[in-house]
């Protein structure tokens, strides 16, 4: 396992240099003018574009801006705004408050989907599967942002069960409902595989001698039926956690949330170039230490997966 471990450490090196090389280019390769809305209506000094122009690197070759780029991201530094605020403190500001939201969306969906698909599995067609299938299609076919609005204005506004918006301080009991927004498109997609894996395996052999053993319905279900049917919900999971957080522009916006996506809507808008690639690169980062824990977990879950 630690000779696997480290092998994947090593392939992240890289992966990582092609996709930060990506997201930088497309970050500062982009036309027109960096400067541009800068200094107000009036165009920015000239003084101003050579002090940021040198700064910024911006008269090197892309590649060589890149270069320089990494081996401050590597210290540890993700570089400053045009107004001079370190990009590093607005993540550290912003994503404790993402990671909470994302994690609230994570445990939702988990705990909602596998318990809905393990439930319509194990019973076959009927009312039940019916009322879930049903259910998933319409929080697929539904934009997240129309689910956002709905909860918003019938929980917060009309009935008075929530703040409609999430204070500074983003408490766990805050965030359950845009966790819930966040999560539902998710939600549906683990439910129905996990219906689908449940079903399946079913039929298995390794089930029937469960049963054969005669082995409580519980253990058979939990320890030999759910455990080798959860693994491709497990690698959905792991790597949506990511996907989560750099998706959480809608419900962050929603429900005013000072999280990550706001923070990379706002700089997009302003063409703060450095504070995107800040935050996309640390995405990056998340989705690939993500995708190594869903490995290891393969070995902990499967007893016949073993990495040598």
């Amino acid at each position: 396992m630690g000779r696997y471990v480290l092998r994947r450490l090593l392939q992240f090196i890289p992966v990582f240099l092609g996709t930060t090389f990506l997201i930088y280019t497309m970050v500062w390769a982009v036309p027109g003018d960096p400067f541009a809305g800068k200094c107000g209506e009036r165009p920015c000094p000239d003084a101003f574009v050579t002090v940021m122009t040198e700064r910024f690197n911006l008269n090197d070759p892309l590649l060589v801006q890149y270069v320089k780029y990494l081996g401050q991201l590597l210290q540890g530094n993700f570089g400053e705004t045009f107004s001079g605020v370190p990009v590093g403190q607005l993540i550290v500001d912003a994503y404790p408050t993402t990671v909470k939201l994302a994690v609230v969306a994570l445990v939702i969906e988990a705990v909602i989907g596998i318990s809905a698909g393990l439930l319509t599995g194990l019973r076959g067609r009927g009312f039940l599967d019916n009322l879930v299938l049903v259910s998933t299609l319409f929080l697929i076919a539904i934009p997240t942002f129309v689910t956002g609005y709905v909860l918003q204005i019938l929980l917060g506004l009309r009935w008075g069960i929530i703040d409609p918006t999430v204070s500074s301080e983003a408490a766990w009991g805050e965030l359950l409902v845009p966790g819930f927004v966040l999560g539902s498109l998710s939600m549906a997609y683990v439910a129905r595989l996990t219906r689908t894996s449940i079903a399946e395996n079913l039929r298995a052999d390794y089930v029937r001698t469960a049963v054969a053993k005669g082995l409580p319905p519980r253990r058979v279900v939990g320890i030999h039926l759910l455990r080798n049917s959860v693994i491709p919900v497990i690698t959905f999971m792991g790597t949506d956690l990511g996907a989560l957080m750099g998706g959480a522009i809608v419900t962050e916006g929603v429900f005013n949330i000072r999280g990550i996506g706001g923070l990379l809507f706002r700089s997009i808008l302003t063409k703060e170039g450095v504070t995107v690639t800040g935050v996309v690169t640390l995405l990056v980062i998340v989705y690939l230490l993500m995708n190594l824990l869903v490995d290891v977990l393969y070995a902990v879950l499967d007893p016949r997966i073993r990495y040598d």
